[in-house]
Protein backbone atom coordinates (compact mmCIF):
# COMPACT_ATOMS: atom_id res chain seq x y z
CA UNK A 1 0.00 0.00 0.00
CA UNK A 2 1.17 3.75 -0.52
CA UNK A 3 2.56 5.35 2.17
CA UNK A 4 1.09 8.41 0.47
CA UNK A 5 -2.47 7.22 0.76
CA UNK A 6 -4.96 9.06 3.00
CA UNK A 7 -7.55 6.86 4.93
CA UNK A 8 -9.78 10.11 6.09
CA UNK A 9 -10.86 10.33 9.88
CA UNK A 10 -14.43 8.72 10.03
CA UNK A 11 -16.47 6.38 7.83
CA UNK A 12 -19.58 4.34 7.93
CA UNK A 13 -19.25 0.31 8.07
CA UNK A 14 -21.43 -0.39 4.72
CA UNK A 15 -25.27 -0.47 5.18
CA UNK A 16 -27.64 2.37 5.06
CA UNK A 17 -31.97 2.32 5.46
CA UNK A 18 -34.37 2.89 3.06
CA UNK A 19 -34.42 1.40 -0.48
CA UNK A 20 -33.37 4.91 -2.29
CA UNK A 21 -29.90 4.36 -4.04
CA UNK A 22 -29.65 7.58 -5.20
CA UNK A 23 -30.38 9.20 -1.50
CA UNK A 24 -28.11 7.38 0.07
CA UNK A 25 -25.16 7.67 -1.95
CA UNK A 26 -25.86 11.48 -1.58
CA UNK A 27 -26.03 11.15 2.22
CA UNK A 28 -22.53 8.91 2.13
CA UNK A 29 -21.17 11.40 -0.17
CA UNK A 30 -22.30 14.63 1.64
CA UNK A 31 -21.05 13.50 4.98
CA UNK A 32 -17.96 12.72 3.69
CA UNK A 33 -16.61 15.25 1.40
CA UNK A 34 -13.27 14.51 0.72
CA UNK A 35 -10.04 12.76 2.86
CA UNK A 36 -9.93 15.31 5.46
CA UNK A 37 -13.54 14.96 6.54
CA UNK A 38 -13.87 11.00 5.89
CA UNK A 39 -13.94 8.12 3.35
CA UNK A 40 -17.44 7.98 1.48
CA UNK A 41 -18.68 4.12 0.31
CA UNK A 42 -20.87 2.47 -1.85
CA UNK A 43 -24.03 1.81 0.57
CA UNK A 44 -25.86 -1.33 0.60
CA UNK A 45 -29.85 -0.96 1.21
CA UNK A 46 -30.82 -4.34 2.40
CA UNK A 47 -34.14 -2.94 3.30
CA UNK A 48 -35.34 -3.20 -0.51
CA UNK A 49 -35.18 -7.34 0.34
CA UNK A 50 -33.20 -10.61 -1.25
CA UNK A 51 -30.37 -9.73 -3.32
CA UNK A 52 -29.97 -6.38 -1.89
CA UNK A 53 -28.92 -8.20 1.94
CA UNK A 54 -24.72 -8.81 2.38
CA UNK A 55 -25.22 -12.56 1.31
CA UNK A 56 -27.31 -12.07 -1.38
CA UNK A 57 -25.81 -9.14 -2.77
CA UNK A 58 -22.14 -10.39 -2.84
CA UNK A 59 -23.88 -13.99 -4.20
CA UNK A 60 -24.46 -11.55 -7.31
CA UNK A 61 -21.05 -10.74 -7.63
CA UNK A 62 -19.55 -14.51 -7.76
CA UNK A 63 -18.24 -15.80 -11.18
CA UNK A 64 -19.80 -19.31 -12.32
CA UNK A 65 -21.24 -19.50 -9.12
CA UNK A 66 -25.23 -18.73 -8.84
CA UNK A 67 -27.44 -18.58 -6.00
CA UNK A 68 -31.00 -18.46 -5.13
CA UNK A 69 -33.20 -17.87 -2.08
CA UNK A 70 -35.03 -21.16 -0.32
CA UNK A 71 -37.21 -20.76 2.58
CA UNK A 72 -33.82 -21.55 4.73
CA UNK A 73 -31.80 -19.10 3.08
CA UNK A 74 -29.39 -18.52 -0.11
CA UNK A 75 -28.70 -21.99 -2.12
CA UNK A 76 -26.05 -22.56 -4.79
CA UNK A 77 -28.52 -23.31 -8.23
CA UNK A 78 -27.48 -24.20 -12.11
CA UNK A 79 -28.41 -20.92 -13.53
CA UNK A 80 -28.31 -17.44 -12.89
CA UNK A 81 -32.06 -16.98 -11.65
CA UNK A 82 -34.06 -13.64 -11.01
CA UNK A 83 -32.74 -13.45 -7.32
CA UNK A 84 -29.54 -13.24 -9.15
CA UNK A 85 -30.44 -11.01 -12.00
CA UNK A 86 -32.13 -8.99 -8.87
CA UNK A 87 -29.17 -8.87 -6.81
CA UNK A 88 -26.94 -7.62 -9.62
CA UNK A 89 -29.35 -5.41 -10.80
CA UNK A 90 -29.44 -3.15 -7.33
CA UNK A 91 -26.09 -3.28 -7.74
CA UNK A 92 -25.74 -1.45 -10.65
CA UNK A 93 -28.28 1.08 -9.38
CA UNK A 94 -25.76 1.72 -6.19
CA UNK A 95 -23.13 2.34 -8.71
CA UNK A 96 -24.43 4.46 -10.98
CA UNK A 97 -26.07 6.85 -7.84
CA UNK A 98 -22.56 6.45 -6.80
CA UNK A 99 -20.79 7.53 -9.82
CA UNK A 100 -23.52 10.23 -10.13
CA UNK A 101 -22.32 11.82 -6.59
CA UNK A 102 -18.45 11.19 -7.17
CA UNK A 103 -17.88 13.40 -10.24
CA UNK A 104 -14.41 14.78 -9.72
CA UNK A 105 -14.02 13.22 -6.85
CA UNK A 106 -10.20 12.15 -5.63
CA UNK A 107 -9.66 10.52 -2.87
CA UNK A 108 -10.49 7.24 -1.00
CA UNK A 109 -13.92 5.09 -1.75
CA UNK A 110 -14.58 2.15 0.11
CA UNK A 111 -16.30 -1.09 -1.35
CA UNK A 112 -17.62 -3.67 0.72
CA UNK A 113 -18.37 -7.36 0.24
CA UNK A 114 -18.77 -10.72 2.15
CA UNK A 115 -15.83 -12.29 2.94
CA UNK A 116 -15.36 -16.22 1.92
CA UNK A 117 -15.52 -17.54 5.46
CA UNK A 118 -18.87 -15.88 6.33
CA UNK A 119 -20.11 -16.66 2.51
CA UNK A 120 -19.40 -20.15 3.16
CA UNK A 121 -20.95 -20.08 6.44
CA UNK A 122 -24.17 -18.40 5.01
CA UNK A 123 -24.26 -19.79 1.40
CA UNK A 124 -26.13 -23.38 1.24
CA UNK A 125 -24.90 -26.20 -1.43
CA UNK A 126 -27.60 -28.20 -3.18
CA UNK A 127 -27.87 -30.89 -0.31
CA UNK A 128 -29.25 -27.78 2.46
CA UNK A 129 -25.67 -27.80 4.21
CA UNK A 130 -23.63 -24.47 4.34
CA UNK A 131 -20.88 -24.67 2.20
CA UNK A 132 -18.61 -24.55 5.15
CA UNK A 133 -19.14 -28.71 5.23
CA UNK A 134 -17.03 -29.25 1.86
CA UNK A 135 -14.21 -28.02 1.84
CA UNK A 136 -13.89 -28.27 -2.04
CA UNK A 137 -16.58 -25.96 -2.30
CA UNK A 138 -14.93 -23.54 0.05
CA UNK A 139 -11.89 -23.12 -2.55
CA UNK A 140 -14.63 -22.96 -5.73
CA UNK A 141 -16.44 -20.35 -3.82
CA UNK A 142 -13.41 -18.21 -2.63
CA UNK A 143 -11.92 -18.56 -6.11
CA UNK A 144 -15.64 -17.09 -7.06
CA UNK A 145 -15.47 -14.67 -5.26
CA UNK A 146 -11.69 -13.57 -6.00
CA UNK A 147 -12.51 -13.31 -9.47
CA UNK A 148 -15.74 -11.06 -9.08
CA UNK A 149 -13.96 -8.72 -6.32
CA UNK A 150 -11.49 -8.00 -9.45
CA UNK A 151 -14.30 -7.43 -11.87
CA UNK A 152 -16.17 -5.67 -9.62
CA UNK A 153 -12.87 -3.34 -8.13
CA UNK A 154 -12.16 -2.84 -11.84
CA UNK A 155 -15.77 -1.06 -12.32
CA UNK A 156 -15.76 0.96 -9.37
CA UNK A 157 -12.31 2.49 -10.79
CA UNK A 158 -13.58 2.87 -14.10
CA UNK A 159 -16.67 4.87 -12.70
CA UNK A 160 -14.67 6.98 -10.33
CA UNK A 161 -11.19 7.30 -11.87
CA UNK A 162 -9.99 9.36 -8.91
CA UNK A 163 -10.81 7.45 -6.03
CA UNK A 164 -8.14 5.17 -4.23
CA UNK A 165 -10.65 2.17 -3.90
CA UNK A 166 -10.40 0.11 -0.59
CA UNK A 167 -11.49 -3.01 -0.06
CA UNK A 168 -13.69 -4.34 2.81
CA UNK A 169 -14.47 -7.88 3.45
CA UNK A 170 -17.16 -8.26 6.06
CA UNK A 171 -16.05 -11.87 8.06
CA UNK A 172 -18.52 -11.54 11.14
CA UNK A 173 -19.14 -15.53 11.34
CA UNK A 174 -14.96 -15.48 11.48
CA UNK A 175 -14.94 -16.33 14.74
CA UNK A 176 -17.54 -19.24 14.61
CA UNK A 177 -16.04 -20.72 11.81
CA UNK A 178 -12.51 -21.30 13.56
CA UNK A 179 -13.82 -22.71 16.89
CA UNK A 180 -16.45 -24.68 15.01
CA UNK A 181 -19.65 -23.26 16.14
CA UNK A 182 -21.57 -22.86 12.94
CA UNK A 183 -24.52 -25.24 12.94
CA UNK A 184 -25.45 -27.46 10.29
CA UNK A 185 -28.83 -27.44 9.14
CA UNK A 186 -30.06 -29.39 11.11
CA UNK A 187 -29.49 -27.41 14.00
CA UNK A 188 -28.38 -29.93 16.58
CA UNK A 189 -24.26 -30.08 15.36
CA UNK A 190 -22.14 -27.95 14.49
CA UNK A 191 -19.95 -28.00 11.65
CA UNK A 192 -15.78 -28.90 12.71
CA UNK A 193 -13.45 -26.46 13.28
CA UNK A 194 -11.60 -25.20 9.61
CA UNK A 195 -8.32 -25.31 10.12
CA UNK A 196 -6.47 -21.96 11.05
CA UNK A 197 -4.04 -21.98 8.54
CA UNK A 198 -6.60 -22.67 5.32
CA UNK A 199 -8.72 -19.68 6.99
CA UNK A 200 -5.84 -18.13 6.42
CA UNK A 201 -4.82 -19.32 2.54
CA UNK A 202 -8.01 -18.69 2.25
CA UNK A 203 -8.40 -14.79 3.14
CA UNK A 204 -5.01 -13.91 2.17
CA UNK A 205 -6.04 -14.91 -1.36
CA UNK A 206 -8.94 -13.04 -1.56
CA UNK A 207 -7.40 -9.98 -0.01
CA UNK A 208 -4.71 -10.10 -2.55
CA UNK A 209 -7.29 -9.40 -5.29
CA UNK A 210 -6.36 -5.81 -4.22
CA UNK A 211 -2.55 -5.75 -5.34
CA UNK A 212 -1.11 -3.29 -3.51
CA UNK A 213 -4.53 -1.76 -2.87
CA UNK A 214 -5.68 -0.95 0.83
CA UNK A 215 -7.84 -3.41 2.69
CA UNK A 216 -10.15 -3.67 5.86
CA UNK A 217 -11.62 -6.83 7.50
CA UNK A 218 -14.66 -5.70 9.51
CA UNK A 219 -16.50 -8.27 12.12
CA UNK A 220 -18.81 -6.60 14.42
CA UNK A 221 -18.79 -9.99 16.53
CA UNK A 222 -16.98 -10.90 19.79
CA UNK A 223 -13.64 -12.32 20.04
CA UNK A 224 -12.18 -10.18 16.59
CA UNK A 225 -9.15 -11.93 15.76
CA UNK A 226 -6.77 -9.15 15.30
CA UNK A 227 -3.38 -11.18 15.10
CA UNK A 228 -4.59 -13.61 12.49
CA UNK A 229 -6.11 -10.65 10.58
CA UNK A 230 -2.93 -8.42 10.35
CA UNK A 231 -0.68 -12.20 9.04
CA UNK A 232 -3.50 -12.43 6.33
CA UNK A 233 -2.58 -8.92 5.58
CA UNK A 234 -4.83 -6.91 6.14
CA UNK A 235 -4.47 -3.44 6.21
CA UNK A 236 -7.51 -2.58 8.80
CA UNK A 237 -9.46 -3.79 11.17
CA UNK A 238 -12.84 -2.59 11.99
CA UNK A 239 -14.39 -3.56 14.84
CA UNK A 240 -17.59 -2.79 17.54
CA UNK A 241 -15.75 -0.97 20.40
CA UNK A 242 -18.33 -2.07 22.39
CA UNK A 243 -17.25 -5.76 22.34
CA UNK A 244 -13.54 -5.44 23.13
CA UNK A 245 -11.93 -6.95 26.78
CA UNK A 246 -8.73 -6.49 28.27
CA UNK A 247 -7.89 -9.94 26.83
CA UNK A 248 -7.56 -8.01 23.16
CA UNK A 249 -5.51 -5.73 24.81
CA UNK A 250 -1.94 -7.15 23.71
CA UNK A 251 -3.02 -8.19 20.24
CA UNK A 252 -4.59 -4.53 19.68
CA UNK A 253 -1.20 -2.76 21.06
CA UNK A 254 0.76 -5.24 18.36
CA UNK A 255 -1.46 -4.03 15.76
CA UNK A 256 -1.27 -0.39 16.63
CA UNK A 257 2.57 -0.32 16.03
CA UNK A 258 3.06 -2.93 12.99
CA UNK A 259 1.08 0.23 11.34
CA UNK A 260 -2.61 -1.68 11.69
CA UNK A 261 -5.63 1.17 10.96
CA UNK A 262 -8.20 0.30 13.53
CA UNK A 263 -11.81 1.68 12.40
CA UNK A 264 -13.55 1.67 15.62
CA UNK A 265 -17.02 1.32 15.51
CA UNK A 266 -17.90 3.98 18.86
CA UNK A 267 -21.04 5.66 17.71
CA UNK A 268 -24.18 3.00 18.38
CA UNK A 269 -25.79 2.08 14.87
CA UNK A 270 -29.65 2.15 15.77
CA UNK A 271 -31.52 5.12 16.77
CA UNK A 272 -30.94 6.82 20.08
CA UNK A 273 -29.43 9.46 21.83
CA UNK A 274 -26.41 10.26 20.65
CA UNK A 275 -23.44 11.56 23.29
CA UNK A 276 -21.26 14.88 22.71
CA UNK A 277 -19.01 13.61 20.19
CA UNK A 278 -15.61 13.80 22.52
CA UNK A 279 -17.82 11.29 24.73
CA UNK A 280 -18.18 8.79 22.13
CA UNK A 281 -14.40 8.41 21.58
CA UNK A 282 -13.62 8.33 25.64
CA UNK A 283 -13.67 4.50 25.07
CA UNK A 284 -10.93 4.97 22.83
CA UNK A 285 -8.28 7.41 24.46
CA UNK A 286 -8.74 4.83 27.84
CA UNK A 287 -7.39 2.23 25.63
CA UNK A 288 -4.50 4.21 24.26
CA UNK A 289 -3.87 5.20 28.40
CA UNK A 290 -4.31 1.43 29.00
CA UNK A 291 -1.97 0.50 26.27
CA UNK A 292 1.03 2.71 26.96
CA UNK A 293 0.46 4.60 23.53
CA UNK A 294 1.43 7.76 22.04
CA UNK A 295 -1.66 9.62 22.72
CA UNK A 296 -0.35 11.92 19.49
CA UNK A 297 -0.94 8.83 17.50
CA UNK A 298 -4.59 8.31 17.86
CA UNK A 299 -5.80 10.29 14.87
CA UNK A 300 -3.63 8.55 12.63
CA UNK A 301 -4.03 4.93 13.84
CA UNK A 302 -7.73 5.43 14.15
CA UNK A 303 -10.39 5.67 12.28
CA UNK A 304 -13.94 6.40 13.79
CA UNK A 305 -16.80 4.74 12.98
CA UNK A 306 -20.39 3.27 13.71
CA UNK A 307 -20.69 0.40 15.96
CA UNK A 308 -21.72 -2.03 12.61
CA UNK A 309 -24.18 -1.17 9.47
CA UNK A 310 -26.93 1.31 9.61
CA UNK A 311 -29.84 -0.44 7.87
CA UNK A 312 -32.21 -0.88 11.49
CA UNK A 313 -31.33 3.13 11.65
CA UNK A 314 -34.32 5.50 10.60
CA UNK A 315 -32.42 7.75 7.56
CA UNK A 316 -32.50 11.09 9.97
CA UNK A 317 -30.18 9.11 12.26
CA UNK A 318 -28.36 7.65 9.79
CA UNK A 319 -27.51 11.03 8.50
CA UNK A 320 -26.68 12.08 12.15
CA UNK A 321 -24.42 9.07 12.87
CA UNK A 322 -22.11 9.63 10.20
CA UNK A 323 -21.92 13.75 10.59
CA UNK A 324 -21.51 12.73 14.57
CA UNK A 325 -18.54 10.70 13.52
CA UNK A 326 -16.72 13.08 11.62
CA UNK A 327 -16.79 15.51 15.06
CA UNK A 328 -15.74 12.82 17.42
CA UNK A 329 -13.10 11.98 15.06
CA UNK A 330 -11.73 16.02 14.92
CA UNK A 331 -12.27 15.72 18.56
CA UNK A 332 -10.09 12.77 18.65
CA UNK A 333 -7.46 14.89 16.77
CA UNK A 334 -7.58 17.94 18.47
CA UNK A 335 -7.91 16.97 22.02
CA UNK A 336 -5.99 13.23 22.27
CA UNK A 337 -5.71 13.07 25.75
Amino acid sequence: MSDTFTWGPATGVGSMPGGDAREAAKTVTGSFDGPQEGMPYLAELPARGPGADMIGRTAGLLVDVYARVEPSGWRVGDRPGRDTKRARAWLGEDLDALEEFTQGYAGPLKVQAVGPWTLAAALELRNGEAALSDPGACRDLAGSLAEGLREHLADVRRRVPGAQVVLQLDEPSLIAVLRGQVKTASEYRTHRAVDRQVVEDTLRAVLAVQGEGPTVVHSCAPDVPFALLRRVGAHAISFDASLLTERDDETLGEAVESGTKLFAGVVPGVDGRLSDPAGSVMGVRTLWRRLGLNPGSLAESVVVTPSCGLAGASPAYARAVLAHCVKAARSLADNPE
